[in-house]
């Protein structure tokens, strides 16, 4: 069979293969054909030389927000993939049961990437998040609709991989963990995961963890004082391990109040990694302090995890706590998802959610995507 697209000669790293090692990427229709060596090309195989950068699997930010012209925090999907390497977009809670059909017809369907979603618990998603106007969402428990959150994700499995609750002073308020109950039943219901969000207390970060299932994912893990997993000595609490211990999964969720260089600082000296990457980009951190997924990536780089657990956590990592194993991979016959990157060396600026700027010594910018097995450049 005759390959459509070869990226040719690059540094190939897949974490869900243990590969790295400089090999050709083959694509056939929409899906990942062959890796190898010197992969022959046919008259009709488009061959892009890819020598000296690094190819990986379609990466997945789990933590977005992306209804553009649907809420005041969305982004155009098409826009931040481009610049930021990712094939797989996962919208986390930007839309509920009540304003889920616009999302699906208006954004989703007519989206070239691929948009995943966590469908909110609240009936209208997070609909107050703006520079002037901040309304906890969670507080309005008159808002929260587990009977149509049930319904909806029952019926759109095929891109809603869980449900979404921000809990906290700030989203929840007087509610306090009560949302994030009725979210962790909704997920009983529907066999899905739940995503929750913490911020100020209360409630606090060993009571949102005590709740949280196996597959669960607290998003916003590695957040500055208060509601930090570290203590004032930089210890990682002791309930950060009994949650991982038993299957709950630690995203970043970096935005633009909930990742500190500090936080993370202690937790990877402690060799507490995290389990997922992601930008929680929005309109409010895309001109920093998040910017884009590859920037989040380049601050764990920087602060010393290896390149391959730094991709892993965008690829296959992502992949299993959405369930979908046929993404964050490039075994044949996987999705035909792949992204280009290059590593700068230098001096880089880097500025974590509470101001705190880092030098780093490299960065990790994306050189184009392939999406359903073509190269994507959107205009």
């Amino acid at each position: 069979m005759a390959h459509d697209l070869i990226l040719r000669g690059g540094r190939v790293i897949d974490p869900s293969q243990s590969l790295d090692a400089v090999r050709d990427v083959a694509f056939v229709g929409k899906t990942v054909a062959a890796i190898g060596q010197a992969l022959p090309a046919g008259t009709g195989t488009t061959v892009r030389d890819v020598s000296g950068q690094i190819v990986v699997p379609g990466l997945i930010d789990l933590h977005t927000h992306v209804y553009d012209g649907g809420t005041s925090l969305g982004i155009d999907a098409e826009d931040f993939c481009r610049r930021s390497g990712v094939t797989t977009a996962v919208d986390t809670g930007s839309a509920g049961p009540g304003n889920w059909r616009g999302f699906r017809q208006h954004v989703i369907d007519r989206c070239q990437v691929r948009i995943l979603a966590y469908l909110h618990v609240s009936h209208a998603g997070i609909y107050g998040f703006d520079r002037r106007v901040m309304v906890g969402e969670s507080e309005e428990m008159r808002m929260l609709n587990p009977i149509d959150c049930a319904e909806v994700a029952d019926a759109n499995r095929d891109v809603i991989v869980g449900i979404k609750v921000r809990v906290g002073r700030h989203a929840s308020g007087a509610s306090g963990i009560a949302p994030l109950v009725m979210a962790l039943e909704v997920g009983e219901e529907v066999g899905m995961p739940v995503m929750c969000h913490i911020d100020h207390p209360p409630p606090s970060y060993d009571e949102v963890l005590e709740r949280l299932r196996p597959g669960d994912v607290l998003t916003h893990a590695f957040r500055p004082f208060p509601n930090a997993p570290i203590s004032r000595q930089g210890r990682v609490r002791e309930s950060v391990h009994a949650a991982r211990k038993r299957g709950v999964l630690f995203d970043i969720g970096h935005g633009m109040g909930s990742f500190a260089f500090k936080t993370g600082r202690a937790m990877l000296a402690a060799g507490f990694l995290p389990d997922t990457i992601s930008s929680d980009v929005h309109k409010l951190s895309i001109e920093g302090p998040a910017f884009d997924q590859v920037t989040t990536l380049s601050k764990f780089f920087c602060m010393g995890m290896g390149l391959n657990e730094v991709i892993a956590a965008s690829t296959v990592n992502a992949a299993m706590a959405m369930g979908r194993p046929e993404l964050g991979s490039l075994k044949p016959g996987s999705v035909g998802d792949a992204t280009v990157l290059e590593i700068v060396e230098g001096a880089h600026d880097y500025v974590d959610a509470v101001g705190e700027h880092m030098t780093g010594d490299r960065r990790i910018l994306s050189k184009g995507v392939v999406i359903a097995g073509k190269w994507w450049h959107p205009a």
